[in-house]
């Protein structure tokens, strides 16, 4: 007579870590659209059921994927004291991570996971904007600014990647099939750079615009901090050496 128990699996005890590294792994595997909560407890061998005494719902499923993908982020991440240093550092990391993970980028990199290792990028983007001489306001719309960017590219080519072959075939050869067939007449703008668009990778552009932005970004604190120099010159100008004020 077989042993009582024996042929069945064994009993997995479930936590946060666990279940989010198992829905990364089935993401990487079979795409964004694969991830359910029926095909992750199918995956760790356990009933839902049992999936929902760690994560209240779907949604929060895909807040924790998320904040996953930060924690991958900052693996290694050290601060610059240079605040673009800094900046650049994380934005590359962001987009290395999506293409890793492009299954879970897509259904994560337009949330807010309101989790600790978005919060520590957070504050690494803020503390480089403190860096870079940013008045608290200033820091807070540039923050976004530079957060919005990085996730938007993060997430479209995390997209990109997930094209079935044929569809990114079409798109890559683009570039050298069907925009230098274009007639010059009609787009003589196309014709005089096609050659140097079919030279164009993603990565050569996805840096092109990140240090566009930063420039970008650098303008406005110079201008924030030219502003403030301004303004102290002005209401300083009718101070006497005394103390007392010039009389108007």
């Amino acid at each position: 007579m077989a042993a009582r128990g024996r042929g069945r699996p064994p009993k997995v005890e479930l936590d946060l870590r666990i279940i989010v590294d198992a829905a990364l792994a089935l993401t990487d595997d079979e795409g964004a659209t694969a991830l359910s909560v029926r095909r992750l407890a199918a995956r760790l061998g356990v009933d839902p059921s049992a999936l929902y005494r760690h994560v209240r719902d779907k949604d929060e499923l895909h807040l924790a994927l998320a904040d996953r993908l930060f924690e991958e982020t900052l693996t290694g991440f050290r601060p610059a004291r240079d605040w673009r240093r800094t900046l650049r550092d994380l934005a590359v990391r962001t987009r290395e991570v999506a293409l890793r993970h492009p299954g879970a980028a897509v259904l994560a990199t337009y949330r807010t996971t309101r989790r600790p290792a978005e919060m520590r990028i957070v504050e690494h983007i803020l503390a480089a904007f403190g860096r870079a001489g940013c008045s608290p306001a200033l820091a807070a719309v540039l923050h976004r600014v530079y957060g919005d960017f990085a996730l938007a590219w993060a997430g479209m080519d995390a997209a990109f990647e997930t094209l079935d072959g044929a569809a990114r075939t079409g798109d890559e050869q683009a570039w050298t099939r069907e925009y230098p067939a274009a007639d010059p007449v009609a787009f003589p703008a196309i014709a005089r750079s096609v050659s140097h668009m079919a030279k164009l990778d993603g990565t050569t552009v996805f840096l092109a615009a990140l240090d566009t932005l930063l420039d970008g970004l650098a303008a406005r604190i110079a201008a924030e901090a030219r502003a403030g120099s301004a303004t102290a010159a002005g209401s300083g100008a009718g101070v006497l050496a005394d103390g007392g004020r010039v009389d108007p």
